[in-house]
């Protein structure tokens, strides 16, 4: 069921390899473990794809997909996983990553107004830095490692009641 379930959803290896944010991989996209859908490369996946998607870079997408290389885990679910943050979601997101951030640095609470500016980043970010990215390797480590294991036990469960169910029928 979980393998079915993801394969739904997944886009087409060629797809991926035709990305033009993606070539500069070039031939490590061939690799067949990069597409395998089994627990622990699509647990990997989720694991790496949480963590970039937290974390407030350009380019979270060829990060998530050289990294999912190099751990030898599900390419697709790792590049789609970063499209959490969003024009929509990066607000919200990195908004709670700063008061995360603020809560472990003790740092207080200014008020500010996101956006998506360079303009932005220039004036506002120099006062709130620290517990930003704080909050941001704090939430995407801890979604990582959350997203990691909540797919690894998932999983677990789904086989085990699938065989439990087969086990009944042939009695």
């Amino acid at each position: 069921m979980p393998r079915k379930f993801f394969q739904r959803f997944l886009p087409n290896p060629q797809t991926i390899k035709e990305n033009k944010s993606l070539r500069i991989f070039g031939d490590w996209l061939h690799d067949p473990n990069l597409w395998h859908l089994n627990r622990r490369s699509v647990a990997g996946a989720f694991a790496v794809g949480l963590f970039f998607a937290w974390m407030p870079i350009p380019f979270q997408m060829a990060l998530a997909a050289g990294t999912a290389i190099w751990l030898r885990t599900n390419l697709p679910i790792s590049v789609v996983l970063v499209w959490i943050t969003n024009p929509v979601t990066i607000p919200p997101m990195f908004y709670f990553a700063y008061l995360v951030g603020t809560w472990i640095v003790g740092a207080p609470i200014s008020d500010f107004t996101f956006e998506l500016s360079f303009d932005w980043l220039l004036n506002e970010l120099s006062g709130i830095w620290k517990p930003f990215l704080v909050g941001c390797f704090t939430v995407a480590f801890s979604s990582s490692l959350l997203g990691y294991f909540t797919i690894q036990g998932l999983w677990r469960y789904s086989v085990l009641s699938r065989r439990s169910t087969k086990l009944k029928f042939r009695k």
